[in-house]
């Protein structure tokens, strides 16, 4: 872990409210961007997120460190109560990456290099992905971590990190080749 995630930590086991709220200043705003793509809705989000701190709370003083961020734990927490949430709701849905852009210019997510895409094809594609796919997907090119950043969060090493991209990218690109062949 980080040395400041490794002594937040610390402080707030401790039972300091301030280093909580330094916790959720960091990172609020990225469990709940995590949180309100999976759900689609605003609301929901706010609440799963509110949801993911107060366990944090309540459970801060069982984590243990072993050397992964805190973020990771908070990704772990939000995964899992959003998976309940979809268990009991009984669907999935994808919200745009960016509700001003219809279409993705990002060289990142220009899978073939041939075409730019459009919302609808990378959720699409996406549903197409495995859940550690999705999680490394969306860390590495919505969040923007670094491939060690990304292996933190997941608890994978880097080679994991890199070949769960490789095959994301492909069943990505695989889905919309077969979508745009289905359109001709």
């Amino acid at each position: 872990m980080a040395n400041a995630d490794s002594l937040l930590i610390r402080r707030a086991c401790g039972g300091d409210a301030a280093a909580m709220g330094e916790i959720y200043e960091l990172y609020q705003p990225a469990i709940y961007s995590y949180v309100y793509y999976r759900l689609g809705d605003s609301a929901g989000a706010e609440d799963l997120t509110a949801e993911v701190f107060v366990r944090l709370v309540a459970k801060v003083h069982t984590f243990e460190d072993r050397g992964k961020p805190i973020l990771a734990w908070l990704y772990t927490i939000a995964h899992n109560l959003v998976a309940n949430h979809h268990r009991r709701d009984g669907r999935w849905q994808w919200l745009p990456l960016d509700e001003t852009v219809d279409t993705v210019e990002d060289e990142t997510l220009d899978l073939t290099g041939a075409y730019r895409l459009t919302q609808q094809e990378i959720h699409a594609a996406m549903d197409e992905l495995t859940e550690p796919q999705r999680q490394v997907v969306w860390l590495k090119f919505i969040e923007g971590y670094s491939n060690a950043e990304v292996a933190a969060v997941v608890d994978r090493d880097e080679n994991a990190v890199k070949s769960l991209q490789h095959r994301a990218l492909a069943a990505m690109r695989r889905a919309i080749e077969k979508e745009r062949c289905h359109e001709r």
